[in-house]
């Protein structure tokens, strides 16, 4: 039997931020709101997959918009737990366990609120291995589960329950939502019974960002923490540079644009990271190195700890790493629904592996 802390929130915030590939929230604001949940309401029970029932009611909890907006405005209690209390409405039972629907910086911890607000565990697991920036990226949809009834609230008091058809739809209702609602709101999609997460999610994602962030955080020297954690996540180091441009503007509900780099340290190389929400594509002198659906995180070249796209700063100076996708996400489907195309960019996905290699050979 486990429990949520206060130092194991502090490293499930600093390691999901480096899974969230930029994207998922602020952890400091997630970090925050799960220690204030815990101080309110106690301790919050983490489960595995293993013990997970399979006619339990699992529901995702999560925050839904534009990095740019969700570092404005904060999320309340009220709006966390109001789309949990409206979808045991709609259904008829009580939730039995929460999940993370991705593992990015605030909304690992977002689903932490609800648990502990409703007393009842959280689920070891995600269904994403990182975070994405639209609803039907996730695993749930992969295995063709309907996401429906999706219940949605903001930070006014206003909450909407919609019906969509399928998980592509889930996201086109709800974006639209979203930007009415102030480019930010709280999200629950895909309520499941356990022999569904069983099948579609995967499991110890919270205990792994845990685990990243006590690196991260107790290590001393930054360097062997950022090479420690790269070893652990089988990723790669892609390059040390500095920020000589950044583009950002909110569009639609997401933060899109760019961000420029100048090779350091006797690199004169020129780099580039393409961006919504999330980190997609990054390049070395116009050639790709690495490609959505794989992480692509960028970490602060002195604390080793990640930078989200919001945060991105001219003069930044930083070590940006890779690392695998989980293997749902290199399937046909994995990679039509996150792959460098669907967001319009005309590279074919390669996992980073190979790209790496080609890129060392090429060195």
């Amino acid at each position: 039997m486990k429990y949520l802390t206060e130092e194991s929130i502090e490293n499930i915030a600093t390691g999901a931020a480096v899974l969230g590939t930029g994207g998922g929230g602020d952890p400091y604001i997630g970090k925050l709101l799960a220690k204030e949940a815990i101080k309110k309401y106690g301790p919050v029970k983490v489960i595995t997959m293993d013990e997970l029932d399979d006619e339990a009611l699992v529901v995702p909890v999560s925050g839904m918009g534009a990095p740019t907006v969700t570092i404005e405005k904060l999320s309340t209690e009220e709006e966390i737990i109001k789309p949990v209390n409206k979808l045991e409405e709609i259904l008829g039972k009580k939730v039995d366990v929460i999940i993370p629907i991705e593992i990015g910086g605030t909304n690992s911890l977002v689903p932490v609120v609800a648990a502990a607000k409703k007393g009842v565990p959280i689920l070891d697991a995600d269904a994403i291995g990182r975070a994405f920036p639209e609803a039907q990226m996730v695993t749930f949809y992969l295995e063709g589960y309907d996401s429906s009834p999706v219940t949605i609230a903001d930070e006014k008091g206003n909450c909407a329950v919609i019906y969509p058809i399928n998980g592509i739809w889930s996201e086109r209702l709800a974006r639209a939502l979203t930007v009415e609602m102030g480019g930010k709101m709280t999200i629950c999609d895909y309520s499941l019974s356990g022999e569904q997460v069983k099948k579609a999610a995967i499991k110890g994602t919270l205990t792994l960002a845990e685990e990243i962030g006590s690196i991260l955080n107790l290590m001393k020297d930054s360097k062997e923490a950022i090479d420690s954690m790269i070893d652990k996540l089988d990723g790669f180091k892609l390059f040390e540079a500095k920020v000589i441009d950044i583009k950002r503007k909110l569009s639609g509900g997401f933060t899109k644009g760019f961000v420029e780099f100048k090779g350091i340290n006797n690199d004169e190389s020129e780099y580039s990271i393409l961006f919504q929400n999330e980190y997609l594509i990054a390049k070395k002198n116009e050639k790709t190195i690495c490609t959505t659906p794989d992480l692509i995180s960028i970490l602060d070249y002195e604390t080793g700890k990640a930078v989200t796209t919001d945060k991105l700063k001219y003069g930044m100076r930083v070590i940006c790493v890779s690392f695998p996708c989980n293997d749902k996400w290199r399937t046909k489907k994995g990679i039509e629904t996150a792959g460098p195309k669907y967001f319009g960019y005309e590279e074919e996905y390669v996992p980073v592996e190979k790209l790496y290699n080609k890129f060392i050979e090429e060195e």
